[in-house]
C-alpha cells in the first residue's frame, strides 16, 4: 500500500492517514453533510492528523456538501476530489486508512464491496442494500447520529487491531461476491446514467 500512498499524495496531496468517502456528492441521500459534521467532532475530540477525502462528482445537491466542507473549521483537512475514474479506485482504497460509507438511502452499495477486496476497512451504514453487501465485516454506524459515526472514526484511526480484523473479515466478505454480475451491475448503472460516483 505504500506505493497507492506515494500516488495519493502527488495526484491529491494527502500525506497524513485518510478517511475515505466514494460517492457521488448528492445531498441529502449519502449523508455526507452528516460525515462531516462528525468529522469536525472526531478532529475536535482527539486532535488526530487524520483526514477525510470525499472522492465524487457533483450530483443533485452537491453546494450544500460543498458548503459544508468549507464552513467546517477543519476545512483544510477536507479533501474533494471531483469525480475519479475507475482506474484509480484501487490505488484509492489501498491507500485509506479506512473507507467510511454512511449513505442514508442504498442500491446495490458497491463500494464497500470494492475497498474490502482492497484490504481497506470498512465503516458502513446498513441502509438499503448494505446490510446484505457488508454482512458482519464492517464496523456499523447508525448514519442520522453523527457521535455515533464521530465515535466510529475515532475507533477506527486510533485501534490497529481493529483495522486489521476489518481488513481480514472485508477480504472473506468480498469472495462471496460473482465479480462478473457485479461487473454486468455496474454497467447496466452507467447505461442508465446513474453512476454513484
Amino acid at each position: 500500500h505504500v506505493a497507492a500512498r506515494e500516488k495519493a499524495r502527488q495526484r491529491w496531496g494527502i500525506d497524513e492517514p485518510f478517511f475515505l468517502y466514494v460517492s457521488r456528492l448528492e445531498h441529502p441521500a449519502k449523508n455526507h453533510v452528516r460525515l462531516i459534521e462528525a468529522f469536525s467532532r472526531f478532529k475536535n475530540a482527539t486532535g488526530s492528523p487524520w483526514k477525510l477525502m470525499l472522492a465524487g462528482g457533483d450530483w443533485h445537491g452537491s453546494e450544500h456538501i460543498h458548503s459544508a466542507a468549507k464552513a467546517s473549521p477543519h476545512a483544510a483537512e477536507i479533501v474533494l476530489t471531483g469525480f475519479v475514474e475507475d482506474a484509480a479506485l484501487p490505488d484509492l482504497y489501498r491507500a485509506a486508512g479506512c473507507m467510511v460509507y454512511p449513505s442514508l438511502f442504498e442500491g446495490f452499495g458497491l463500494p464497500p464491496v470494492e475497498a474490502m477486496a482492497c484490504g481497506c476497512p470498512v465503516i458502513s451504514s446498513l441502509r438499503g442494500a448494505l446490510d446484505e453487501v457488508v454482512g458482519d465485516a464492517a464496523h456499523i454506524v447508525d448514519p442520522e447520529q453523527v457521535d455515533d459515526i464521530a465515535q466510529a472514526l475515532s475507533r477506527l484511526a486510533t485501534d490497529e487491531q481493529k483495522r486489521e480484523r476489518l481488513v481480514q473479515s472485508g477480504l472473506r466478505n468480498a469472495q462471496r461476491f460473482d465479480w462478473g454480475q457485479c461487473a454486468m451491475k455496474m454497467l447496466s448503472l452507467w447505461a442508465g446514467g446513474a453512476d454513484d460516483r
